[in-house]
């Protein structure tokens, strides 16, 4: 008999869930708006804190959308982006008929390079266009380099969209994840640190900005007794059956991060002993990560020739599941013509890096049988 599956990273619920749906199916709170969504956002500002505003979205993929709407971006525009993310964070400037200017890593978080970033700006400004957003992605949880970023996008008047669709739980200094922008970008994608089974959160300074990203987000309907619309609309709010979810994960939201920071201590403890396998983590203690996804580069002439993808068919074959790191958006078949800054990091990182089970559910027999094929396979 075949041994079960090991997911990369599954959904985890808590219990308290089905209470927040069984109630909005008793009031009949099914449509995009009820107390779940309101309890929803309110326990997201709180946990953010800062004084951030928070609008539940349908995804994170309509957060960055609106956010980029928020932040003035038209068609014609340019927008930096990390070009080591997942297409979420690119798709949407495409949506606006805008074009993409994709930079570099950097090799301490993996994240956007300030080198390639600034070379970026300076070439386009000398090419006659300033781009109008800089888009600053937390990969697998891990913060940018918050105050070089932020230093570079105050010297030439640039906005951030912080993307922390990976980053829930994760902070800098002390401060969360998803204040440091000029919006943030929240995702509770299934396989994300909680979930709404799809979803996600548009994060602002201020209550107006945010009532903003509602109105789009409702078909930006105007104030009228008839439907009146004066600006393009989308269906882009959370509804109350999904924030009844995301209220029910945040009671183990914690608990869920410390379970995945877990994780990255396991594979952190396994690979200490074994020469050319390297686990990806912060740089230093200024940095903390949720480590939704624990990764690892591997360097084949210190392995003994295995290489990234032959651990992963292993460990396929044992029925357990890894994936490469995100391929850069520039080598992506639909971004390759667009712009890009940098030395060929995430290109390198891509080619060497794998993602391995990192779920706040595995057992400690999941564990068992993810060692237990590894060490079979170094050896």
């Amino acid at each position: 008999m075949s041994q079960s599956k090991i997911w990369l990273s599954s959904p985890h619920m808590g219990g308290t869930e089905q209470q927040y749906i069984e109630e909005a199916f008793a009031t009949n709170w099914v449509a995009p708006l009820g107390p779940n969504v309101a309890g929803f956002e309110h326990d997201l500002e709180r946990y953010l804190g800062g004084g951030v505003s928070v609008g539940a979205l349908s995804s994170g993929t309509a957060a960055i959308h609106l956010g980029l709407i928020l932040l003035g971006v038209q068609a014609g525009d340019e927008v930096l982006c990390q070009s080591m993310t997942f297409s979420a964070s690119a798709n949407p400037i495409l949506y606006l008929g805008a074009t993409p200017v994709f930079v570099d890593s950097e090799t301490q978080t993996w994240n956007i390079c300030p080198v390639a970033l600034e070379a970026a700006i300076i070439d386009r400004i000398a090419k006659g266009k300033k781009p109008k957003v800089i888009i600053a992605v937390h990969l697998y949880g891990v913060p940018y380099q918050v105050e070089a970023i932020r230093a570079i996008a105050k010297a030439y008047d640039i906005p951030i969209l912080e993307d922390s669709a990976e980053a829930l739980g994760s902070s800098y200094k002390g401060k969360k994840c998803g204040t440091f922008g000029d919006i943030g970008v929240l995702s509770f994608n299934g396989n994300k640190i909680i979930t709404t089974s799809g979803g996600g959160a548009i994060v602002t300074p201020t209550a107006a900005l945010k009532e903003k990203a509602v109105f789009y987000a409702t078909q930006s309907r105007d104030a009228a007794p008839h439907y009146e619309h004066s600006h393009i609309g989308y269906n882009y709010r959370m509804s109350n059956i999904c924030a009844g979810i995301g209220r029910g994960q945040m009671e183990v939201l914690e608990s869920h991060v410390a379970q995945r920071r877990a994780m990255h201590d396991f594979y952190a403890a396994l690979f200490a002993p074994i020469a050319g396998i390297t686990v990806y983590s912060v740089p230093n203690s200024d940095y903390f990560s949720n480590y939704w996804l624990t990764a690892i580069t591997i360097d084949a002439s210190q392995t003994n020739g295995l290489d990234r993808e032959g651990l992963r068919l292993a460990l396929e074959a044992a029925n357990i599941e890894s994936r490469p790191l995100w391929k850069p958006m520039h080598m992506q078949p639909i971004f390759e013509s667009y712009p890009y800054y940098g030395q060929g990091v995430a290109a390198s990182l891509f080619d060497c890096g794998l993602c391995l089970p990192s779920g706040s559910n595995l057992t400690s027999a999941d564990r068992q049988r993810i060692q237990d094929v590894i060490l079979s396979i170094i050896k």
